[in-house]
């Protein structure tokens, strides 16, 4: 049997694998191991639950309610609010625990349930084995000793004083663009950026519960890409289903991705002294024109596995404030627990309303290599870090590229699948590169 949590959480089709009698059993469990410390402590547990709109957390929320109110936990039910607005909310309030029901940019199908632990931090590897382990045990109180399902009422208004909070100074004069995946977002992001100054145009904000990530967001910038030039907008931004990321689209609709994001905010916070430790966190799949800009800038870079969980990993251990992935999960430490699409959108927007520059020429500050990604399926990818051939093909590859590519192979997690990525000057000599690399993948490691 597979491990029960994945990177994020447990996520699978809902009313099949997230089931109600499955999802409160998982609240039960929850409850027990995360719960510990306050009975511990002779307080009752606290727990703020939150939910993306997509049609089944209706159903899945009211089971993670109930499974942790018949184990003695207060539930503060924050109704449809993003991932890192559960996040933070979850350390406001200094509850124990907190619970995000969403699958993030998955279709409508999906649901998974995300825990947070005290301070809106995500769960050691540890705890959520725990929890796997705790499937089946459940307190059982009785009389008062059960738990209360409370409203929060003001969760909505805490988490917009708070990112309004953050930012340096005011958007007045800008026209952006706002995508909301008809996601958790639909109703805070178009508020914030209003209340922040901006004039706003938003699309993919009228969530029906089916259509969450459908044609909008940051899987389907098309959309985004069309209204910023038919309204003549300085700039589009662009969340997921539960807003833990964000992408941009400049005045002329080109795509700036994470990568580019992280080397525009690493240089604002570098210039107000805000940038800990000098140094910026990305994983292994970030572009090398990133690697070239921090090199030109003086900064530092720490590299992590793919993952938003390692990058907060690294973050944390090292006590460095920004980390993020080419994806667009971009976490700035000094006020918030996880990636924050809201969060980041807003600090891109406010840069570009101070330093008088568009998107697209702050975005120029890094070089875009090409990066050719290919997929290998069915093969044998335990053997990958052992073929010498394979070791051969590959550095003969990086010496010919130099200091203007790289190669990365990678086995997947889930699948029996290596993933090949080349990156060069020019398109052609990372097409290739990858194509010649994936064939001996094939042929070297085939099933």
């Amino acid at each position: 049997m597979g491990r029960l949590f994945g990177t994020d959480g447990v996520r699978g089709t809902a009313n099949k694998e997230i089931t109600a009698e499955f999802t409160l059993r998982l609240a039960q469990a929850a409850a027990l191991v995360l719960g510990a410390d306050a009975r511990k402590r002779g307080d009752r547990p606290r727990a703020v639950i939150a939910h993306d709109p997509r049609i089944s957390s209706d159903f899945i929320s009211a089971a993670v309610a109930a499974g942790l109110a018949s184990s003695g936990v207060d539930v503060f039910d924050a109704g449809v609010v993003p991932t890192p607005a559960a996040a933070y909310l979850t350390a406001d309030i200094g509850a124990d625990f907190g619970v995000m029901i969403s699958a993030s940019h998955n279709s409508a199908p999906d649901n998974g349930i995300k825990f947070f632990a005290r301070g809106g931090h995500k769960l050691a590897d540890a705890t959520e084995d725990k929890i796997a382990e705790a499937m089946g045990q459940a307190l059982t109180p009785i009389g008062s000793e059960v738990g209360r399902v409370t409203r929060f009422s003001d969760a909505e208004d805490r988490y917009i004083i708070h990112l309004l909070g953050t930012l340096p100074n005011r958007l007045d004069g800008l026209k952006i663009v706002l995508d909301c995946a008809h996601g958790a977002a639909s109703a805070i992001s178009p508020q914030i950026f209003s209340d922040a100054g901006a004039k706003v145009i938003v699309i993919g904000a009228d969530p029906d519960g089916n259509n969450i990530n459908s044609g909008y967001g940051s899987t389907h910038l098309s959309a985004l890409q069309a209204a910023v030039i038919s309204h003549k907008a300085d700039l589009g931004i662009a969340h997921d289903g539960d807003a833990d990321r964000c992408l941009a689209v400049d005045h002329t609709g080109a795509i700036v991705d994470g990568d580019h994001l992280m080397t525009i905010l690493a240089l604002a916070l570098r210039e107000t002294g805000s940038l800990a430790r000098n140094t910026l966190v990305t994983t292994v799949m970030s572009n090398l024109g990133l690697k070239v800009a921090m090199r030109g800038a003086g900064i530092d870079i720490v590299e992590t596995n793919v993952g938003d969980r390692y990058v907060l990993e690294a973050m944390r251990e090292g006590g460095y404030s920004l980390g993020g992935e080419q994806s667009g999960h971009v976490i700035f430490a000094q006020y918030a627990t996880t990636g924050d699409g809201v969060l980041t959108g807003l600090h891109i927007a406010a840069k570009v309303a101070s330093s008088g520059q568009s998107l697209r020429e702050l975005a120029a500050v890094m070089p875009n290599f090409p990066q050719v990604l290919i997929n290998v399926p069915g093969v044998d990818k335990t053997k990958l870090s052992t073929d010498e051939e394979l070791k051969q093909l590959v550095a003969a590859a990086e010496a010919e590229l130099g200091d203007n590519g790289r190669v990365l192979l990678r086995a997947s997690g889930t699948e029996s699948l290596v993933r090949v990525m080349v990156e060069a000057q020019d398109q052609g000599t990372a097409q290739s590169w990858a194509e010649r690399i994936a064939l001996a993948v094939e042929r070297r490691l085939g099933l």
